[in-house]
C-alpha cells in the first residue's frame, strides 16, 4: 500500500485534507468542502471552463491534455444526455496516487465530478474504480450517499433546480480499461476493448452521448482550482503546466511514498532530497519517470530535468502517471525490460494484431535473451518489433509496451550484448525491485 508521507518542499493542495478525516462529509464541509461547487453553480458553465483554461491544469492520467480545453470540446446542445466519467482505473505499475485520494478525500472527487457536470451541462457522473480497488468502493459509496443526504447530489442540488447524479462502478481487474474508450465499453457492460477514433468521446462517448473523461487526480484538483483561483493555481507550477502533481516514488529509494510537488520540480532533487537517495547508498543506474510505459532515463539526463509534461517530453520520455521508479546499479536491465513487457503481454486485450502478437514475441525474445541463448541479431530484432508496434494499434497499449522496450535497447545495448553466447546474467544476485 502507498505510504502517506511528507517533505518540506511539498505544496499541499490535493493532499491538504489527507489525514484529517475528510472522508466524513461533516469534516469535509468544515474544511471548506462543496463551497467550490456552490460558486460554480452560481457562476455558470462558461465561467467554469474559462477558469479551468486559465489554471493550466493538465490531465493527470498521463496524456497531459489541458482540462479546460477538453471540457470546451463538448457541444453546448446535444440531443443525447451528456456524461462525466472519472477514470479511477489506476493500473499502471509504479503508480499509486489515486488510491490515496479515494481513501482520504473521496468528496473531492465527487465535488470535482459535480463541477465538471455543471461545466458541460451533464446530469450524470460516473466514478469508475480499478477492479483491485474494490475495498475502496465502500468508502466512495458512503461519501456519495452522504452527499445525496445533504442535497449536494440529486434532483435539486443545493436547493436549485439543477440535477446531478453520481454512480460508482468498479472494473474487473483489466489494465486495458484504463484507456478511455475501453473504459466506456466496460461501463456499458461490454468487453473492455478500445473503440476506433474518431468520433471522440466529447462528441460521441458513453451511451453515444457527449462525454468528458478525466483522471481521478485531475477531478480532485478541480475544486481546489476554483477555491484558489485560476491565476494562483497556475502560478505554482511551470510554464503551461499549472499547479502540483502527486508523484509516487518507488523502487530502490530510501523514502518511498507519494509526494505532492510543484509541476516542474527537478527530478534529481526529487530522488535525492525528497526521496532520500538510492537505497543502501548504491549508485543510480536509471529512472522510469512516469510509470512503466515511459522510456527510461539515465542519471546524466535528470540533472536539470523539471518534472512537467513539456520538459520530460523534450528529454525523450513522458511524465505519464507520475510514477517515478528508481533503479540502482545492481539491477539487470534486460530482466527489467522482460518484466515490463511481461506485464503488457499479459494485459493486452488481444484486439489489435500488432499489440497481441508484438508483446508476445517481445516477451519470448527477451526471455530467451535473458537466459543467455540470444544472438546479436536479436537485439535489432527486438528493436524492429517494438518500432513496428508504434502507432499501429487502436489504443496506446501497444505504444506503452514498445516505448520502454526501445528505451532499454537503445540505452543499455552493451548490457544486452553481455548476455550473449550462453553467458549468465551478470546481475544474477540483484536486489528485487520493490514498487510501493
Amino acid at each position: 500500500m502507498p505510504r502517506l508521507v511528507s517533505h518540506p518542499d511539498e505544496v499541499k493542495i490535493v493532499t491538504k485534507r489527507f489525514g484529517q478525516g475528510a472522508a466524513e462529509i461533516e469534516k469535509y464541509i468544515e474544511l471548506g468542502g462543496y463551497e467550490a461547487a456552490k460558486k460554480c453553480l452560481a457562476q455558470g458553465p462558461d465561467w467554469i471552463i474559462n477558469e479551468m483554461k486559465a489554471s493550466n491544469l493538465r490531465g493527470r492520467g498521463g496524456a497531459g491534455f489541458p482540462t479546460g480545453l477538453k471540457w470546451s470540446f463538448v457541444p453546448k446542445v446535444s440531443a443525447k444526455p451528456k456524461y462525466v466519467l472519472v477514470n479511477g482505473d489506476e493500473s499502471e505499475p509504479g503508480t499509486c496516487k489515486d488510491h490515496l485520494i479515494f481513501l482520504h478525500d473521496p468528496h473531492a472527487v465527487i465535488e470535482g465530478t459535480l463541477i465538471a457536470g455543471l461545466a458541460i451541462g451533464a446530469k450524470t457522473g460516473f466514478i469508475y474504480l480499478r477492479g483491485e480497488y474494490r475495498y475502496l468502493l465502500e468508502i466512495v459509496e458512503k461519501a456519495v450517499a452522504d452527499a445525496y443526504a445533504k442535497g449536494f447530489l440529486g434532483k435539486n442540488i443545493f436547493g436549485s433546480d439543477t440535477e446531478f447524479q453520481v454512480i460508482t462502478q468498479t472494473g474487473a481487474g483489466a489494465y486495458e480499461v484504463g484507456e478511455e474508450s475501453a473504459l466506456m465499453e466496460s461501463l456499458e457492460g461490454k468487453r473492455g476493448v478500445p473503440r476506433i477514433k474518431p468520433p471522440f468521446p466529447a462528441v460521441v462517448g458513453l451511451y453515444g452521448g457527449p462525454t468528458v473523461i478525466n483522471n481521478a487526480e485531475t477531478i480532485a484538483t478541480v475544486p481546489h482550482v476554483i477555491t484558489m483561483g485560476a491565476a494562483a493555481y497556475a502560478a505554482i507550477g511551470s510554464e503551461r503546466n499549472g499547479g502540483t502533481r502527486l508523484f509516487g516514488l518507488s523502487g530502490h529509494i530510501e523514502r518511498p511514498g507519494v509526494y505532492e510537488l510543484p509541476m516542474g520540480y527537478n527530478l534529481k532533487k526529487m530522488i535525492y532530497e525528497v526521496g532520500g537517495g538510492v537505497r543502501g547508498g548504491r549508485k543510480l543506474k536509471a529512472v522510469v519517470p512516469g510509470g512503466s510505459s515511459t522510456p527510461v532515463l539515465l542519471p546524466e539526463e535528470i540533472e536539470t530535468l523539471g518534472m512537467d509534461f513539456d520538459q520530460v517530453g523534450k528529454a525523450g520520455s513522458m511524465l505519464g502517471s507520475g510514477g517515478v521508479v528508481v533503479i540502482d546499479d545492481q539491477t539487470c536491465m534486460v530482466e527489467f525490460a522482460l518484466r515490463t513487457i511481461s506485464f503488457y503481454q499479459h494485459e493486452s486485450c488481444g484486439w489489435c494484431i500488432p499489440c497481441r502478437e508484438g508483446t508476445d514475441w517481445l516477451k519470448k525474445s527477451l526471455t530467451r535473451f535473458h537466459a543467455g541463448f540470444g544472438e546479436m541479431k536479436d537485439i535489432d530484432n527486438i528493436r524492429y518489433l517494438a518500432e513496428n508496434m508504434m502507432g499501429r494499434t487502436f489504443c496506446p497499449l501497444g505504444d506503452a509496451a514498445a516505448m520502454p522496450t526501445l528505451g532499454f535497447v537503445k540505452k543499455f545495448r552493451k548490457e544486452f550484448e553481455e548476455h550473449l553466447n550462453g553467458k549468465s546474467c551478470p546481475f544474477a544476485k540483484h536486489v528485487e525491485l520493490a514498487v510501493v
